[in-house]
């Protein structure tokens, strides 16, 4: 299916109706255009007129993303360690904190027991 292409008149038309407080689902039903296109001819509408519509959108024709440099790869891997160890070292953080807290109750728990000062048979 062949995509679409408005006139910049139609979108600015369109535009400026969701400008004036028309729901852009009702436009989006009515035009059968998607309410994602609908926004960004509001927003394009929005920050330079007509003039905004002939700017292109999204990534030029035939370009792909560059190949990182070496410098700039290993800093992404180190960057990706930095933040795996920084999880890492806080679900540490987060056990030991819990850990000192059962230990403690444990503690509380065994004081309470003995506060009698009778001695206790571990048999049974």
């Amino acid at each position: 299916m062949a995509a679409r292409e408005f006139s910049v008149e139609f979108r600015s038309a369109v535009a400026q109706r969701i400008l004036n407080g028309e729901k852009t689902l009702t436009l989006s039903r009515e035009l059968k255009i998607k309410r994602s296109v609908l926004y960004r001819w509001r927003d394009a509408y929005r920050q330079g007129g007509q003039e905004g519509f002939k700017k292109k959108l999204g990534r030029p024709l035939g370009t792909g993303a560059k190949p990182l440099s070496k410098d700039a790869a290993a800093g992404a891997a180190t960057e990706r360690r930095v933040a795996e160890l920084e999880r890492r070292l806080g679900r540490l953080a987060m056990e030991n904190d819990f850990l000192e807290k059962a230990f403690k109750r444990v503690k509380e728990a065994r004081s309470k027991n003995n506060a009698s000062g009778e001695a206790r048979c571990t048999e049974k």
